[in-house]
């Protein structure tokens, strides 16, 4: 994506979170406090544009830090903080409101008292029947070898679980994780993707045009994650910023507002083989 289109792309979330200013002045800002990454690695454009793309989905502040992200194998995971949650839930004109119910049997986890259970119900003014959906401590807690939010408030982070998975239902939000969900996502996929060298050779323009179909029908068809794809296609060459800006387009195209793959077409795809 070009400078001009990316600062086009800022300039309209500034405006529609009130804030006003040049869309360019804020792309250098939003790379440094939006992502974080390791080193202080460079952002692509690729990865600031499905941000953004994200955030205006949404409708989430990327400079209060309602949504962020964690570089990912050339494209990134999308987090939205506890008070960005709050405002795509509330600021729902279908919201009806929003209860909580806790198990009487509790656990202890690491010296601290949990529920086995919380049960969180939403109800909508469109529909008859609330969504309730339950979760169970033991399959939602996290365990690291260092200390995480679990270990220091555990009831908050079940409440907070059962309230994502929830709202996901009752009201299609998808594509958008929380931070130990993203946590656990990054940590499955370290070490599982081959890192390409530096130096490199860049992945040819000429295979990559001629794959580019089969790779759009293979995403659209959930053969493959783009995620996934890009980490396979970065072992034969290192893609270019053009190049990962094509693929993340094909993957924002197709998942819509509500987290549905869209257009979807049937392809015969070996995704341990994703090259002709």
């Amino acid at each position: 994506m070009s400078n001009t289109a990316l600062s086009t792309l800022t300039q309209s979330l500034s405006e529609k979170l009130g804030l006003g200013s040049d869309g360019s002045s804020l792309i250098d800002t939003l790379k440094q406090t939006a992502f974080k990454t390791k080193d202080n690695a460079p952002v692509s454009d690729a990865q600031m544009t499905a941000l953004l793309v994200i955030a205006n989905q949404y409708g989430l502040n990327p400079w209060t830090k309602e949504i962020y992200a964690y570089p990912d194998k050339g494209s990134i995971v999308p987090v939205v903080g506890v008070d960005g949650w709050s405002r795509i839930i509330n600021n729902n004109d279908k919201l009806d409101g929003v209860s909580f119910t806790y198990s009487d049997e509790t656990i202890t986890h690491k010296g601290r008292t949990a529920h086995v259970w919380i049960e969180c119900s939403i109800s909508r003014n469109d529909r008859k029947n609330p969504t309730v959906v339950r979760e169970y401590f033991d399959e939602v807690k996290r365990e690291a070898n260092f200390t995480t939010p679990w270990d220091t408030h555990p009831k908050r982070m079940h409440r907070h679980k059962a309230l994502i998975q929830c709202a996901r239902i009752a009201f299609g939000f998808g594509g958008i994780y929380d931070q130990d969900e993203a946590e656990r996502i990054l940590e499955k996929n370290m070490g599982k993707a081959e890192t390409v060298k530096p130096d490199s050779q860049p992945y040819s323009q000429d295979d990559f045009n001629k794959n580019i179909e089969k790779w759009t029908l293979a995403i659209e068809s959930e053969k493959i994650t783009a995620d996934d794809l890009i980490a396979k296609i970065e072992t034969k060459g290192k893609l270019s910023d053009e190049q990962l800006k094509t693929l993340m387009e094909i993957k924002s195209k197709v998942i819509d507002a509500d987290g549905v793959i869209e257009n979807a077409q049937p392809v015969e795809y070996d995704e341990d083989n994703p090259f002709n």
